[in-house]
């Protein structure tokens, strides 16, 4: 019983609530607010090994060649394709 996803891969993303990651290539192991960044969605996981999965980060997004992030849909906005707010 997995929930649709309202984001779609290539869709263009903003992350609007504080999210501290230890993972970003640049700075080594030191806490990394994502708040604000904006990504592109490069996954949405919905099975694994060819089951229904609920995972608790479904969405991957790419915030530059060497940074992916697992999200969670609550963390995300979508960005307009104009780029207007």
């Amino acid at each position: 019983m997995s929930q649709e996803s309202p984001f779609q891969v290539g869709q263009t993303v903003r992350v609007k609530a504080p999210v501290v990651v230890y993972h970003h290539p640049q700075y080594k192991g030191k806490p990394y607010n994502l708040q604000g960044q904006v990504g592109t969605v490069v996954e949405v996981i919905k099975t694994w090994q060819g089951r229904p999965l609920t995972a608790n980060l479904p969405i991957v997004v790419q915030f530059d060649p060497k940074f992916k992030a697992h999200l969670q849909v609550e963390e995300l906005e979508p960005v307009p394709a104009d780029g207007a707010d």
